[in-house]
């Protein structure tokens, strides 16, 4: 009775400990999941124009248009005439060039955003060689110095937080495995005594193996509670945030918690009792 009793405060630290570290790995991969979400929405928010030759009929345009939304590319297109290119340069800050003109130089145009695995040079300029092939197209411009420092800059956070999470993840196993190892300190003669009368050694690892399933699984659950009601404060005080969010990715991540959890706990259980196990009686003071 007085090693069962002595025992539930470890493990109750345990948990503790298993669900804090936890916590720290899942707000991580909560940043790098919305880090993925704004890259996607910035290189979405790229513009391509295809301009158009001047005088090119209506039915023509709408034709272009619906040929290039057919294409696996195309995130979204939008048709922009003459007189809607000249209305929006003057409100965009431009001079009224009709003061000094008597005719529209601007051109129609289609405006095309990419989806985001579209949005780097290579795919561009093979983009932009197959929408020329149209007679009504006149040039495809796009914004090459931007499309290529962002890539850069996010392929080396990319880089940086792949990093930082590799080291964050071995720390946290390591964390895991010392705090469950401490935990199994305080059994340690429970351990030896059951082997000393007899116990089989699956006998003996069952029962430590079941408990450290169940405090695994609450460890993860006290996480995931945790990771959850800082999101959703965070979307409270930020509610752009929400925007960059992809469910799927978040419920997968949050489940690998509680799997990781487990598992952890049960491989860091295992290996203690066996360890014990093997460990000469003396050597247990």
């Amino acid at each position: 009775m007085a090693s069962g009793t002595k025992a539930k405060p470890s493990y109750i630290y345990a948990i503790i400990g298993i669900s804090l570290v936890l916590f720290l790995l899942g707000t991580l991969g909560w940043l790098l999941i919305n880090g993925r979400g704004l890259s996607r929405a910035f290189r979405e928010d790229v513009e391509v124009e295809v301009i158009l030759h001047d005088n090119t009929r209506p039915e023509l345009m709408q034709q272009l248009r619906t040929v290039l939304d057919r294409q696996p590319f195309t995130k979204s297109s939008e048709i922009v005439t003459k007189e809607e290119a000249a209305k929006r340069f003057i409100e965009d800050g431009g001079e009224d060039f009709k003061e000094l003109l008597d005719f529209n130089p601007l051109y129609s145009s289609v405006l095309l955003h990419m989806h985001s695995e579209y949005v780097n040079q290579d795919s561009l300029n093979k983009i932009s060689k197959f929408i020329m092939q149209s007679n009504v197209v006149r040039d495809v411009t796009y914004p090459n110095t931007v499309v290529e420092k962002m890539n850069s800059n996010f392929r080396r956070i990319g880089i940086i937080l792949g990093a930082v999470s590799l080291l964050l993840f071995i720390i946290v196993i390591i964390l895991i495995d010392n705090t469950v190892r401490l935990a199994m300190f305080s059994n340690r003669f429970l351990i030896k005594t059951m082997q000393m009368v007899g116990a089989t050694r699956w006998f003996i690892t069952r029962p430590f193996d079941r408990t450290a399933i169940l405090n695994g699984l609450i460890s993860g659950i006290i996480s995931v509670i945790g990771l959850w009601l800082i999101i959703q404060f965070a979307e409270q005080q930020l509610p752009a945030i929400h925007a960059l969010n992809e469910p799927i990715l978040l419920i997968c991540m949050m489940l690998g918690m509680i799997i990781m959890g487990i598992l952890i706990s049960v491989v860091s259980t295992h290996r203690s009792v066996l360890k014990y196990l093997k460990m000469h009686v003396d050597d247990l003071y």
